[in-house]
């Protein structure tokens, strides 16, 4: 890492690890598919009734692709009766933060207050409002509404709906932008908020709602939370060292997969990985050869299929978490000869979320994280940018004090 003198942080001891890091006064991936505008009906979720009038309130913003983040008031929308209003405690750093505010895919509208992964204490509950309460702590995720008429929607897997609405970069029914968790507060739907368990710190709580969620359900999906599974997982970031801990803990063998030996020493000793093997070492490869019963892979860049195809064993399956936006290539016999399965998965349901917190309550399982102020947040991006973070930025963002 490359950090000043005047930067304070410990490192983990245990599985339960907060790296907290406060900047000096002066300094002011995989990518997940999301955010993408998609037309809606006017009969997509918007609970435009009024309980009070707009209030203003304080975020960091990106004004254009240079991806620079900025105080900026606005308004919050008018909460309508299934409205929960939230004060952000904290908000995770995601990559596709990163790759949203630069306008790396082309969709990004300004001015633009990222953040997706929210944990914050609810203030406020519409007449409607039956699952929360003043004073709940609660979280927030990828996407804050849906058409609740499709069958993805029916069949509770709402994240899969072509007429939901992201949490920030996209608009609400009313037209009015949306706007992320780098804010002092939020209105969400009461549908797309979650309780975040008592066991569980709220720091620690908010990358699982983007990062560990996005393992989780092709986990539970594809019928892989047995025991006595061998795993292999492509890639140490944010969501890969979630792989390694989600694995781990539901009793798996696992096996990272890297470019170089660099981080070796980090999957093995600090997430508890049980091998680690370097795709470019072919002796190592070759003695992997039809052991693993399924892949993780959460590289956002391009990269060859075949080498982690031949890892799999019969009926084996790779599951891509990366959003790559460029086509991918593999021999067809890699996959008809060991029916083999290349797949993918997206976020994952409300249900979904409820049930992997409380996975992570029960099993001890929690994200790497180092917790900034706001003011960090433009020296955060460069470092995640560089991959110079272990393995999650968390902003303390009540601790910011944002609103004057």
């Amino acid at each position: 890492m490359n950090l000043s003198p005047s930067h304070h942080f410990h490192l983990p001891h245990s599985t339960n690890s907060i790296i907290h890091l406060f900047p000096p006064p002066h300094l002011n991936h995989p990518l997940t598919p999301f955010m993408m505008y998609s037309p809606r009906l006017p009969s997509a979720i918007g609970n435009m009734g009024s309980l009070k009038t707009e209030k203003t309130v304080t975020g960091w913003a990106a004004r254009d692709s240079s991806g620079i983040l900025s105080p900026y008031s606005y308004t919050l929308r008018k909460t309508g009766p299934e409205d929960v209003v939230i004060k952000v405690l904290f908000c995770g750093v995601c990559h596709t933060d990163l790759h949203q505010t630069k306008n790396d895919l082309g969709m990004s509208k300004y001015p633009m207050v990222p953040g997706h992964e929210v944990v914050g204490e609810v203030v406020e509950v519409g007449a409607e409002v039956s699952k929360f309460e003043v004073a709940d702590t609660v979280g927030a995720g990828v996407i804050v509404g849906c058409c609740r008429e499709c069958a993805p929607c029916k069949a509770d897997t709402e994240q899969y709906c072509s007429r939901k609405i992201w949490s920030y970069n996209d608009m609400y029914t009313d037209g009015k932008p949306t706007q992320g968790g780098f804010a002092s507060a939020m209105v969400v739907d009461q549908k797309f908020l979650v309780k975040i368990p008592p066991g569980l710190a709220p720091e620690q709580a908010a990358p699982l709602l983007c990062a560990g969620l996005t393992v989780y359900s092709p986990m539970k999906h594809f019928g892989l939370m047995e025991t006595g599974l061998r795993a292999g997982v492509l890639g140490l970031g944010g969501v890969g060292h979630m792989g390694v801990k989600f694995a781990k803990a539901m009793g798996h063998h696992v096996t990272v997969i890297s470019s170089s030996d660099k981080k070796r020493a980090e999957a093995v000793d600090h997430l508890g990985a049980d091998s680690y093997l370097v795709s470019s070492d072919e002796a190592g490869m070759a003695a992997a050869a039809d052991t693993l019963d399924y892949i993780i892979d959460t590289v956002p860049a391009f990269h060859p299929l075949e080498p982690y195809l031949s890892l799999l064993k019969l009926n084996g399956k790779l599951i891509l978490l990366g959003v790559i936006n460029q086509p991918l290539q593999f021999l067809t016999p890699m996959v008809m000869l060991g029916r083999k399965s290349i797949t993918g998965s997206f976020i994952g349901s409300m249900q979904e979320t409820r049930e992997m917190l409380e996975f992570c309550e029960a099993k001890g399982v929690t994200s790497m994280i180092e917790v900034v102020k706001m003011d960090y947040a433009n020296e955060a991006f460069k470092r995640l940018e560089r991959n110079d973070v272990r393995y999650r930025f968390v902003i303390d963002v009540a601790g910011s004090n944002l609103d004057p």
